[in-house]
């Protein structure tokens, strides 16, 4: 990678990726797209180059790979599970017709493109443990619809015309960086929050609801080094399945409680992300990712633990 242009560069995963790769790659060739509403502030803005890139409209994003010569497009724009239910329309016009002026700019202009896909992707046929890396594929929400559709997208892109494209499907993912927002997995996130607040937490998915979690740093990592691997031993391309830990809301739950013993927790399970949620597998079989590029997770539950409690302790001054 030179030079790099990320759309959603201020969402979840965008605003760390960003300055992830600023910090491994020369500030000036890093760009983050925005759309209007959404621009970057404080370090985001300050440490390197911004410009409007909305999804929906190719001309932008054909207009700034050409005034930065991008050779490389992160492509971060979607909405999150259970905000897809409420504005299906919109989902499917941002993570597939966005996706399609992607992948366009990037035939025509020589780009790499990673899109990264989700648990989300599979449905309550697939295998619920260890998901194999090629299995059924029949999500029963509009976001995993366009993440399938996504992936054979982009596959298709490959395969027709040569366009470099690589993916990850992420598990749910934890930071103490980013707010959550609106994904079924944001439990994970919320509790800690709860938890570094001193306050009782109300969990909004039920006990026994296993599903693949990774920690931001590792979520990153997989990312870059994707894009930066010999594609020599590829088999697979869109999408690899990525994992690092998996828990229910009671394993969470007690693995903060050895650092928090008056962490309190109670349910309040919301029918709408559970019925998400049981769509998803346990745990993914990362295997292929692992032998194809190398992949290997550095956090388990207990290090990512103790991790976001200090440094959210230390955000709130606890």
């Amino acid at each position: 990678m030179k030079n790099v242009l990320i759309i959603g560069s201020t969402g979840q995963i965008g605003s760390e990726l960003t300055m992830k790769l600023r910090g491994i790659y020369t500030k000036g060739n890093v760009v983050a797209g925005y759309i209007p509403g959404a621009e970057p502030k404080g370090e985001l803005k300050e440490s390197g180059p911004s410009t409007v890139v909305d999804i929906t409209n190719a001309q932008q994003i054909a207009d700034a790979v050409d005034k930065y010569q991008i050779d490389t497009i992160y492509n971060l724009a979607a909405l999150l599970s259970a905000v897809a239910e409420a504005k299906p329309q919109l989902a499917w016009k941002i993570g597939v017709g966005g996706l399609f002026n992607v992948l366009e700019v990037a035939r025509e202009k020589g780009c790499a493109v990673f899109t990264p896909s989700s648990i989300g992707s599979f449905g309550p046929e697939t295998p619920k443990d260890k998901t194999p890396q090629d299995t059924v594929r029949n999500p029963r929400t509009m976001y995993g619809v366009t993440k399938v559709t996504g992936e054979l997208l982009s596959d298709y892109y490959f395969r027709r015309f040569g366009v470099d494209t690589r993916s990850v499907r992420f598990p749910g993912l934890i930071s103490y960086v980013t707010l959550p927002g609106g994904g079924t997995t944001d439990y994970a996130v919320d509790i800690y929050y709860s938890a570094a607040k001193g306050e009782k937490f109300v969990c909004p998915i039920a006990a026994g609801t296993f599903m693949d979690m990774m920690y931001m740093p590792d979520a990153l990592r997989a990312a870059i080094e994707i894009m930066e691997a010999d594609p020599a031993k590829f088999v697979h391309r869109n999408s690899f399945n990525i994992a690092s830990m998996s828990f229910d809301p009671e394993i969470i739950y007690h693995k903060i409680q050895e650092y928090c013993p008056d962490f309190r927790m109670e349910y309040q399970v919301d029918p709408l992300r559970q019925g998400i949620a049981e769509s998803w597998p346990n745990s993914l079989d990362d295997t292929c990712a692992r032998e194809e590029w190398g992949w290997k997770p550095e956090y388990d539950l207990d290090a990512m633990t103790r991790d976001m409690l200090e440094k959210l302790r230390a955000r709130f001054n606890r």
